[in-house]
């Protein structure tokens, strides 16, 4: 391939993956804050088995298409491991948004960089840099400036955003976990990215219904749906862009590497958070503006620092061979506070 031809392919997945995302992020925002009849549609859980519904059928067509192994390459206890993270991070995800502004949320994909390497630490062993400590502190700090000087309350929230925090807080310990299990699982079992994806949300399909019938919220979530038909129109094209961004993710990481992904997944936090704004027009101050962009330059200028070592290292080819490529992606993308399993 080209030069040239490699600058498209790559600006084409990258164009894929924010626009995916973006849409995703305003379907979230929309679903979760806005009112569907004067009623504010609230099962959360009901959102993240749709989501994960869609994301078996995506691994199921890819694993045919691919030829990759069908049946389990790992315990399945360590799936469900990594199931239940899975879902309870994205039940509290989505919990937040009812009480914190989506720009909040977005912050907290962010935010997590300490816990991941704080349990990278405890459960993997690892080691960080003086650097990759100083950036995860500009990062927190810039996050907190974000949340101390100005608002943060979701819009259809009545008082403080101190549960809202809470469940930010819940989400980023959970998800942390969560991409720190499917690191060890990558690199312990050599499984491949559809495989783990197809098992790791089916059995998030299960415990998802698992737990709207214990809670009850099953069947009032089936009927909301059934008399609002906006939301499931909203619900199918969330659960499409998620998968759409899956795909994106997986072909520019498989392509063009770890790196160049956490740059696009930032200007993907940037454009997001722009779109959030307009769309919803929320209100934000100075220091807010402030914090955002300490937060965004520490955090790009992780990326950069990772491009200049690898460049400085060796020159390698930019097609990277599997399952390298997955354990980079999953090792770079959470210091950056990214994900690339199922999309939240």
């Amino acid at each position: 391939m080209s030069p040239a031809a490699q600058v498209c392919w790559c600006c084409f997945y990258a164009a894929g993956l924010i626009g995916m995302l973006a849409l995703y992020g305003v379907l979230q925002e929309r679903i979760m804050t806005m009112p569907y009849g004067g009623v504010v549609f609230g099962y959360s859980v009901f959102l993240v088995f749709c989501n994960r519904l869609a994301a078996v059928i995506f691994a199921a067509v890819m694993l045919r298409l691919s030829g990759e192994p069908v049946l389990p390459q790992a315990p399945l206890w360590k799936y469900l491991i990594i199931s239940l993270s899975n879902v309870y991070a994205s039940t509290c995800q989505y919990e937040a948004l009812k009480h914190v502004s989506f720009v909040v949320q977005m912050l907290g994909k962010s935010f997590k960089m300490m816990p991941v390497m704080l349990w990278g630490m405890a459960i993997s062993g690892k080691r960080y840099s003086v650097t990759d400590w100083l950036i995860a502190a500009g990062v927190t700090f810039g996050v907190t400036e974000f949340l101390m000087t100005g608002p943060t309350a979701s819009p259809n929230d009545q008082g403080n955003s101190t549960r809202g925090l809470l469940f930010l807080l819940a989400f980023l310990a959970l998800d942390g976990l969560t991409s720190t299990m499917q690191e060890k699982l990558f690199k312990e079992h050599k499984t491949s990215k559809y495989n783990q994806m197809l098992y790791i949300n089916l059995l998030s399909c299960c415990v998802s219904v698992i737990t709207l019938i214990t809670s009850g919220t099953l069947f009032p979530a089936l009927h909301f749906c059934g008399t609002h038909g906006r939301l499931i129109f909203d619900t199918s094209i969330l659960s499409l862009s998620a998968v759409g961004g899956q795909f994106f993710i997986y072909s520019q990481v498989k392509e063009f590497g770890a790196l160049v992904f956490a740059a696009t997944m930032n200007a993907r936090q940037v454009v997001s958070i722009i779109i959030s704004y307009i769309t919803y027009q929320h209100h934000i101050t100075l220091l807010q503006i402030l914090g955002l962009f300490l937060c965004f330059v520490s955090l790009f200028y992780k990326s950069y620092l990772g491009m200049v070592e690898s460049s400085g290292a060796e020159k390698m080819p930019l097609l990277k061979p599997e399952p390298d490529a997955e354990a980079n992606v999953l090792d770079n993308g959470q210091q950056n506070g990214h994900d690339i399993k199922a999309v939240k």
